[in-house]
């Protein structure tokens, strides 16, 4: 926590040498002199622990830009998330930690960063002697394929502190989440992405036949 003016103030006053000379009563002269220095000890004090929170990228504020510059934003999915301040640190966050990887657990977090929860799943070749009877026989594409499952609809709320006055009380939307997504894949791999479920399906048609692609926006159509 930082100092205020009036503990720099009093600090000051400690330092003083005793006597009628070195008045420390409200309304003595000395004691506006030292209020006056003590305020603009307690923005020095101020300043210097937020940036503190400037070197952090999920609590910058006033560098968020210079931060943006670093990460190489903005790029193909700036925009997608929601307008705003913390918007922008979400994205850059998950810009920052999306050095590549192939785990759940690597794209479980870079959704994370963004402010949604999902679940990944892999799909398994149809192996002979290991696969079920009457399992789907997911063999040509199908083993290079993986899915994203999310709710319907992940709200970003207003936070106090993080947001800017003026932003949205709340904002949705899954593009971001889609664009980061493809950006990081493994570059032989399909992805589709399911809404409204985080259940481990993989997602049908109607007629019960497996859906390999997606639209652009990943609304699909569950059995």
């Amino acid at each position: 926590m930082a100092l205020s003016g009036t503990d720099y103030r009093e600090q000051m006053q400690a330092l003083l040498p005793q006597g009628a000379a070195w008045p420390r009563n409200r309304g003595a002269v000395l004691t506006a002199v030292l209020g006056a220095l003590a305020q603009e000890f307690a923005r020095i004090d101020a300043r210097a622990r937020q940036l503190i929170n400037e070197a952090i990228p999920s609590s910058t504020s006033e560098m968020l830009a210079d931060w943006e510059r670093v990460a190489g934003l903005p790029d193909n999915c700036s925009g997608l998330l929601a307008e705003g301040q913390q918007a922008r640190r979400d994205d850059l966050v998950s810009k920052l930690i999306s050095q590549g990887g192939q785990s759940r657990e690597y794209f479980q977090s870079l959704a994370a960063a963004m402010g949604f929860t999902v679940r990944i799943d892999e799909c398994r070749s149809f192996r002979a002697g290991m696969s079920a009877a009457g399992q789907a026989l997911t063999n040509g594409p199908w083993r290079f394929t993986w899915k994203v499952a999310a709710p319907s609809t992940t709200v970003r709320k207003f936070r106090a502190g993080d947001s800017a006055a003026g932003e949205r009380l709340g904002a949705w939307g899954n593009a971001g989440l889609e664009c980061r997504i493809r950006q990081n894949k493994p570059a032989h791999t399909r992805v589709i992405f399911q809404y409204g479920s985080l259940s481990n399906r993989f997602l049908l048609t109607p007629d019960g036949r497996p859906l390999l692609s997606a639209p652009a926006v990943g609304i699909l159509v569950e059995q």
